[in-house]
């Protein structure tokens, strides 16, 4: 007995302290994230050094922590852009050292920060750039610098873009599940995986046409970095000639083949350092952290509404557009007399065609009261041009990718998945004909195909009338573009479905422009506002653990978790859907 009260006494002891060291840690993480960050000095004769190995979003997602671990961190576009603006007249700063291997981002977005690092050269100071294993994203920004060092047993990639699209006909039947399928227009084939085995012709011309002009874009601005005729960067990228780093150096698309400590070498010149002097690199995050001379006391606020990943109802959650949070978040911005103006900054493939209406619909209740603009980054397409269309002007980049106006709907046949692969069979008691419907255990009868048919078809000619309304079109011309034809941006603005090429600083400038604002006389406000680490931490212990089981799926799924996105994609589908062909990824 006294054993085991000494081992009762001991187990009571040992969690008793583990909970006062984890209330002690928590209390440390707290007071680490609510405390203001002591200010940070930056050295004279630093180097900004630019490592993004983290995907590089909308807006900066700080490292999450949860009883998992920590992660989920992103570089904010917005945040790297101001950086790289800042060290150009920081006087403290010599230059930019770009760490960079497998870079994670958008094409729009990484010609924003390319654009930000030309810009940044206009002072004279300098850029280099490290390349272990170069992929063809990061060679986009390292082709901005005067120094491009390679690994010698480094490899670069340089052989054009591709896009794989996974098709799940062949499941299906193995599952036994037939999908019903309701689109119109012959380029909506975001459906086309659900029936199909590969493109189909309408399908493969459009990403050919899209693809191709992303990628002549993009060869374009190398080719004028690097001074290199177009046609001749073409011919290496389609004979794919670059094999090694010595390739990479005998075309001239990197400078030099070297380590890393040779690049420190090149910084110590650079620099005017003697050779054991380590050059003073400040990072990223440090930098964001150092004093700003920022004396903006203007009352004046233009709002960045940030419209990112897919549009769903209701309030959604931090990955995603929520309907409801997202057009009471834009009637706040409207209702504020501080906000002079408002940029809807908008990265979505779509997603819930009410959804979408209820954010249009707040657009235009906005617009009638001060200038809504519209700033497209990698993708604003179908449900995302959905909410676009209605702005006073829609700014897209070169390598947007938008259009995709059109809709569809998906109801699946579970019955010979549930009778004979699991055993399971379903009988039904009905007050009418029609009373199960919409149901996923038996099939649909032709008179039920038709009508919902019909819907989606009322819906795409809602779609189309508004598109039309907004963009000053005739309905007819509009609808010849659409048919849920996917776009890149030059492609786009070439028919007149957006304004102008340019980026999030162009939209800002017009935004200002509209509201008579001048530089200087306004700051931004960023909505809606995201949760903050702390939040984050708590929000697991209230029940809402849905992120830690995407993290948790990604980490044993590996490659096949784009798979199971897609398929909890389709199951979360409610209503009409408004949606990107496919799930679009450009490598």
């Amino acid at each position: 007995m006294r054993a085991f009260l000494k081992y009762v006494l001991a187990t009571i002891t040992g969690l008793v302290l583990f909970g006062a060291v984890s209330f002690l840690l928590l209390l440390a993480f707290v007071a680490g994230v609510t405390s203001t960050a002591d200010e940070v000095s930056i050295a004279d004769n630093s180097v900004l050094e630019l490592k993004l190995d983290k995907p590089i979003t909308e807006r900066k997602q700080e490292a999450e922590f949860t009883p998992f671990g920590a992660g989920n961190a992103s570089i904010g576009l917005l945040d790297l852009k101001e950086a790289i603006g800042r060290a150009k007249t920081d006087d403290d700063i010599r230059g930019i050292l770009l760490d960079l291997d497998v870079v994670s981002g958008g094409l729009a977005s990484l010609e924003e920060v390319r654009d930000a690092l030309i810009d940044f050269k206009k002072s004279g100071k300098f850029i280099v750039a490290y390349h272990e294993t170069g992929s063809e994203k990061g060679y986009y920004l390292s082709s901005v610098a005067d120094e491009i060092y390679l690994h010698p047993q480094g490899l670069l990639e340089f052989n054009g873009l591709s896009s794989e699209v996974f098709f799940y006909k062949r499941l299906f039947d193995k599952l036994g599940v037939e999908p019903f399928i309701f689109r119109v227009g012959s380029f909506k084939s975001a459906v086309e995986p659900y029936f199909r085995e590969n493109f189909s012709d309408s399908a493969r011309y459009q990403t050919v046409s899209f693809l191709n002009s992303i990628n002549n874009h993009s060869v374009a601005q190398i080719a004028a970095s690097r001074k290199i005729a177009p046609a001749r960067l073409k011919a290496i990228q389609d004979s794919m000639q670059v094999h090694n780093a010595e390739d990479a150096q005998r075309l001239g698309l990197v400078t030099k083949l070297g380590y890393y400590d040779e690049v420190l070498d090149y910084l110590r010149g650079k620099l005017k350092l003697a050779k054991d002097k380590k050059p003073s690199l400040v990072s990223l995050s440090t930098y964001s952290k150092a004093d700003k001379d920022d004396d903006n006391t203007s009352g004046n606020r233009i709002a960045v509404v940030y419209a990112e990943g897919d549009i769903v109802g209701g309030k959604g959650g931090e990955e995603n557009v929520g309907g409801t949070k997202f057009a009471e978040t834009i009637r706040k911005a409207r209702l504020d007399d501080k906000v002079k103006a408002i940029v809807l900054r908008i990265n979505s493939p779509g997603g819930s065609a009410l959804a979408s209406d209820v954010i249009y619909r707040e657009v235009m209740l906005a617009k009638k009261e001060k200038p809504v603009i519209a700033s497209m980054s990698d993708v604003a397409a179908s449900g995302g041009y959905y909410i676009a269309m209605g702005c006073d002007k829609i700014v897209a980049h070169p390598n947007t990718i938008t259009g995709s106006i059109g809709v569809f709907g998906v109801l699946p046949n579970l019955g010979p998945l549930l009778s004979d692969k699991l055993g399971i069979t379903v009988d039904r008691v009905t007050t009418g004909r029609f009373s199960d419907i919409p149901t996923v255990t038996r099939r649909l009868t032709p008179f039920e195909q038709q009508s919902l048919q019909r819907e989606v078809e009322r819906t795409y000619a809602d779609f189309t009338s508004k598109a039309a309304a907004g963009r000053h079109l005739p309905v007819e011309r509009l609808r010849r573009l659409a048919s849920g034809r996917v776009w890149s941006g030059i492609e786009a603005k070439e028919r007149g479905l957006v304004d102008v090429l340019g980026d999030f600083d162009d939209a800002l400038a017009l935004a200002a422009q509209q509201a008579k604002l001048k530089a200087g006389d306004y700051r931004l406000q960023r909505l809606p506002r995201r949760k903050s680490a702390f939040e984050s931490l708590f929000s697991y212990f209230d029940g809402n653990s849905e992120e830690a089981e995407a993290r948790a799926l990604k980490s044993k799924l590996g490659p096949l978790y784009p798979v199971y996105e897609q398929y909890r994609t389709v199951t979360q589908m409610q209503g009409v859907q408004a949606r990107l062909p496919y799930e679009l990824t450009i490598q």
